[in-house]
């Protein structure tokens, strides 16, 4: 016998997953949360210090905090594998993962972005011997070595400041004259003694044995070549995309990606609602995406207690 749809299926458990996930289960609602694993890109945060509630927390901890609270209700979490695509089909929703399928009356999107890449030699080829996306996993495997970060902005400065911590040295590549990171970060990097800035420079290839072993950079149509460990890619990212097929309408999104939603989390498809990074929502910050996801639950419960097959 078929087991009666979810009410709600919540795609991804970074902030505005898991805040959507607590708000479903307040409000009885049949949910499952399916992600990779729970934090979202706040887990790879080395200090967070705007979040209420908490003057100084790290992303792994706040992670933690995130898997207590919604480990306290009755939600359904599925961890360890991802959503490849989600159909309406009639009046539901089917969702699937790898190895399953399940049906549903409402959808949050919630999967966040994921790392934008240069695009370079060796890229590919020395992902996870050398090159990583993320400081706050990798970093302490390069104590007392020479390391670089490619970037400018706020990522790019927060693995600078988590690698000078404990590298020997720390090179940050940025193609611009200027950074476009908070001006207290730069000026922590800036007066790190560990810590190189190299403007007007582009990353060119990635060399290496089994492991990085060099970093090639063009600096004013000149080469330089970094013997670096590691090499840290923090240039931004692009909102994670999930084929959505419906007889009637494509989701919309604009010219980033991003899926394009209203003021309660709606996207253009009855049934299916949006929130945090993956969104066209105006800032990405911890507690926005967090806000987003308890509209977006709400949203969905109004939109189920309007809908004759939900009752």
């Amino acid at each position: 016998m078929e087991s009666k749809p979810y009410d709600l299926i919540i795609v991804g458990a970074g902030p505005a997953g898991i805040t959507a996930a607590i708000y479903a289960a307040r409000k009885k609602m049949k949910a499952l949360v399916i992600a990779d694993f729970i934090g979202g890109q706040a887990a790879w945060s080395s200090s967070i210090s705007n979040y209420p509630g908490y003057q100084f927390i790290t992303g792994p901890e706040l992670a933690q905090k995130f898997e207590e609270h919604v480990k306290a209700f009755d939600t359904e979490v599925l961890l360890g594998t991802t959503v490849e695509s989600i159909e309406k089909k009639g009046g539901y929703f089917e969702v699937k993962t790898i190895s399953e399928k399940f049906q549903c009356n409402s959808v949050i999107l919630a999967m966040g972005r994921s790392p934008r890449k240069l695009g370079i030699t060796g890229e590919d080829e020395f992902k996870h011997k050398g090159v990583s996306y993320c400081a706050t996993c990798d970093g302490p495997f390069y104590k007392n070595k020479n390391v670089a970060v490619i970037g400018g902005g706020n990522a790019a400065l927060d693995a600078v400041l988590q690698l000078a911590r404990m590298a020997k040295k720390v090179y940050l590549i940025h193609m611009e004259k200027t950074l476009q990171a908070d001006a207290v970060m730069v000026e922590k990097a800036k007066n790190s003694s560990n810590v190189e800035i190299i403007y007007s420079a582009n990353a060119k290839e990635i060399l290496g044995d089994k492991f990085v072993q060099k970093l090639t950079v063009e600096i004013n149509g000149n080469d330089r070549v970094l013997e670096v460990d590691g090499i840290f890619i923090e240039i931004g990212s692009t909102p994670v995309t999930i084929p959505i097929k419906s007889e009637i309408e494509v989701i919309s999104r604009n010219s980033k990606g991003e899926i394009i939603i209203n003021s309660q989390c709606e996207t253009n498809i009855p049934g299916i609602f949006a929130a945090g990074d993956v969104t066209d929502a105006p800032e990405r910050q911890i507690i926005v995406a967090a806000g987003y996801g308890a509209v977006a639950a709400l949203s969905a419960f109004k939109y189920l207690a309007r809908k004759p097959e939900a009752k």
